[in-house]
């Protein structure tokens, strides 16, 4: 079974919680039966490995459920250099990082988003997003929007993590 919905759960939040559960499903998938050496490879052109794909994704989705709850102030400055840095480092898996560790701290972050989709009293609330060159100025996310992005993102690295897997192994999550 992909992913377990409450069965007292219906409706938007039944349908947000099963489609982000798929995506988190896939993405952990492509790190089945990986070592630690594997999961930090960067098999492809690019500067991303399985390991780090899943640690980013970890990332991105906590802040963004801060966000929900605190509003622009959960989410790190755009003119930052140390939020820059940190947000460079979570594409890779870091010296003393383990696969087994990125895939538990995964693990405990959806665990605390789920709980939120649950519980939240209302989708439709919202925030201004932060001033970033990446975001139009005044514009709102409701609670909603932002967990369509996390899916959104999460499935876009699943397959992100299902190219650098192939090119490591040959094994792929789907097909």
């Amino acid at each position: 079974m992909v992913t377990t919905i409450e069965h007292n759960l219906t409706g938007e939040r039944a349908d947000l919680l099963d489609a982000l559960g798929k995506a988190r499903f896939f993405l952990r998938f492509t790190a089945r039966e990986l070592d630690d050496e594997q999961a930090a490879t960067r098999s492809t052109t690019s500067e991303l490995c399985v390991g780090g794909l899943i640690k980013h994704v970890a990332a991105m989705e906590r802040q963004w459920a801060r966000f929900i709850v605190e509003g622009p102030s959960g989410m790190p400055a755009a003119d930052d250099p140390a939020a820059h840095a940190q947000h460079a480092a979570s594409f890779r898996m870091l010296p003393g990082e383990t696969l087994a560790g990125i895939l538990a701290e995964y693990e405990e972050i959806a665990r605390r988003t789920d709980e939120l989709v649950r519980t939240l009293p209302d989708l439709d609330a919202g925030h201004e997003l932060p001033a970033a060159p990446w975001f139009a100025p005044g514009t709102r996310w409701s609670a909603r929007r932002v967990l369509q992005h996390v899916i959104g993102e999460t499935a876009q690295h699943a397959g992100h993590a299902d190219i650098i897997r192939e090119a490591i192994d040959g094994a792929r999550s789907m097909g």
